[in-house]
């Protein structure tokens, strides 16, 4: 019988975030696929809470590399900690979270155990006994089906891809993994995080919504001036009472560059689409975009699209969204503000 081991790193507060909660559930549906062996690895120092989610899953088996070295991301320590967890569980196949962390080690941890790695996983399924891997690649345009012969086979599976698990916890019987440390996997430390100044909380990967500004904020009017400033207040009242994330196109977020006037709150960390983010929010609203095919590429997860602009013959209504109101976006936005209000 093969062996399915989900493998994580505990919170602070010893729980799992979402995108271990998601990985969870994908490593439950493929251990259930396959009449597998479900065995969980958790590493950091608090990790009850996190060992408890995944015996509520239904892993038979709780392993854990516990220590204060290993809270925070350090290549060197996770690495030991996922191989000695691949090696305890007898694992054929290891799946974690396709986060920062994680992707950085699994390729390492791979080489070490004799297996491979893949990550930026989008799906996984179980076809005639056989485990299949699906990734996009050149930026989502094509879509690939991976299978892997080699045991151990480390997968990443990327953030929003799967369904969290939310079933109940159960008591875990723990059993601890050692891992040998040296003073030289201890070099790397992790001295406090740094993030770009932007003001405005406007960035919220949980969001219903997904608000995109095109370049047209910032342009002419109708009658021939320039309003950015009425559309920073409309752009960010919006997203400030609908709690919707914001976006924005490439060529916004250069105006910067070209010396015109731009967002005060945004950054190039707003950017989606083909050189951006690849969000994945149920629902989308773009406007003043012209709905290019390299910014839709970054909507492809998007399930509900709808779009702002004047133009009746933009990219928009090329078949790219589910309903395009012909209109100008300074007054549909003012009265959306105004009902929200």
């Amino acid at each position: 019988m093969p062996t399915i081991l989900f493998l994580a790193s505990a919170e602070s507060d010893g729980a799992l975030a979402k995108p271990a909660l998601e990985a969870l559930s994908a490593a439950k549906s493929v251990a259930d696929g396959l009449g597998a062996a479900f065995v969980a690895g958790i590493v950091g120092e608090q990790l009850q809470a996190a060992a408890d989610a995944a015996a509520g899953a239904g892993a038979t088996r709780v392993l854990v590399v516990c220590g204060s070295e290993f809270t925070q991301a350090r290549y060197a320590t996770d690495a030991a900690a996922a191989e000695a967890l691949c090696k305890a569980a007898g694992a054929d196949v290891v799946i974690a979270p396709g986060s920062s962390r994680w992707n950085r080690v699994l390729p390492g941890a791979a080489y070490r155990c004799g297996g491979n790695a893949d990550v930026h996983v989008a799906k996984l399924a179980v076809v005639e006994g056989e485990l299949r891997a699906s990734r996009w690649y050149y930026r989502q345009r094509m879509e690939g089906v991976i299978t892997r012969p080699q045991s151990p086979w480390f997968i990443a599976v990327d953030p929003g891809s799967q369904p969290a698990w939310a079933g109940a916890p159960a008591t875990a019987a723990i059993e601890s993994v050692a891992v040998a440390l040296t003073d030289a996997h201890a070099r790397t430390n992790v001295t406090g995080f740094h993030s770009p100044s932007s003001g405005e909380q406007t960035i919220r990967p949980e969001a219903d919504l997904l608000f995109v500004a095109g370049a047209g904020w910032t342009k002419k009017q109708a009658d021939g001036q320039t309003h950015t400033d009425k559309a920073a207040e409309l752009i960010l009242g919006f997203v400030t009472k609908a709690q919707a994330s914001l976006g924005s196109s490439k060529s916004l977020v250069d105006l910067s560059t070209e010396g015109q006037a731009v967002l005060p709150f945004m950054s190039h960390l707003n950017q989606v689409g083909q050189t951006g983010a690849t969000p994945r929010h149920p629902k989308g609203l773009s406007t003043c975009c012209h709905g290019e095919e390299p910014h839709v590429v970054g909507w492809r997860f998007v399930n509900e699209r709808r779009a702002v602009n004047l133009d009746a013959n933009c990219g928009w209504a090329q078949g790219k969204t589910d309903v395009l109101y012909v209109a100008d976006a300074f007054e549909v936005m003012e009265k959306v503000i105004a009902l929200l209000r």
